[in-house]
């Protein structure tokens, strides 16, 4: 295996510049997309069952299995019908998302004090307007670490998603590990691979600063 030459890396991120740059937004667009169709399915499918026993037991378990299922062999289950690239992997990055997603929203709504819930009813408000005006906003934080955390997730199984010729860095660690031996198989691996987690660490501050900055004074601790 080539060894490690710190200069020749840096040759490598020069001469290759455009090409990470055009992974790395390949990779925040796929993300973005299926943490924003994860969001609008989760959070609602949460709204639906959060007070309903049977539901959303049968819901979380449903998403916890899909969790379950290893990224490759999810992957490789898509490709039939959906084929290659974005779509099979969109889908898969949505489907692992909705777990902590769903989970959160029901966690966050069922922790609202019913003394709070029973004060609005009592100031005329009716079953949804309490939901929307008052559970969604308490229980926001903890939707938003649900989110978070499923951000860190898809990030991380997006590099996968090469494996379907899917879009972002797990290009450059695909190629990399696939021409073990030669000059640049490392720098590809490598590349890829910092790439991913400095996205994941950007992602995780641009999380707490949207947590901090979207959650209502008298609920920040």
């Amino acid at each position: 295996m080539t060894q490690f030459d710190f200069g020749r890396l840096l040759h490598f991120w020069e001469t290759r510049g455009p090409d990470i740059v055009g992974l790395v937004v390949e990779h925040i667009s796929v993300v973005a997309v299926s943490l924003l169709i994860a969001m609008i399915i989760g959070v609602g499918v949460g709204m639906l069952v959060w007070d309903r026993p049977l539901p959303r037991s049968t819901v979380i378990a449903a998403a916890g299995v899909a969790l379950t299922i290893p990224s490759l062999a999810m992957l490789a289950l898509l490709i039939p019908t959906f084929g290659l690239g974005w779509t099979p992997t969109i889908i898969a990055l949505v489907m692992y998302s909705l777990l902590p997603i769903v989970r959160n929203t029901v966690v966050g709504l069922r922790e609202v004090a019913p003394a709070v819930m029973e004060s609005a009813t009592g100031m005329g408000m009716n079953k949804f307007t309490v939901l929307f005006r008052v559970q969604l906003p308490i229980a926001w934080p903890i939707i938003l670490t649900g989110v978070r955390v499923a951000a860190q997730l898809t990030i991380g199984v997006a590099a996968i998603a090469a494996y379907v010729a899917g879009p972002g860095l797990g290009t450059f660690i695909f190629r990399g590990l696939s021409s073990l031996g030669s000059v640049n198989a490392l720098n590809f691996a490598l590349t890829g691979t910092l790439g991913v987690v400095l996205l994941a660490l950007i992602v995780d501050a641009l999380f707490v600063a949207i947590t901090r900055y979207s959650t209502s004074k008298g609920l920040r601790a």
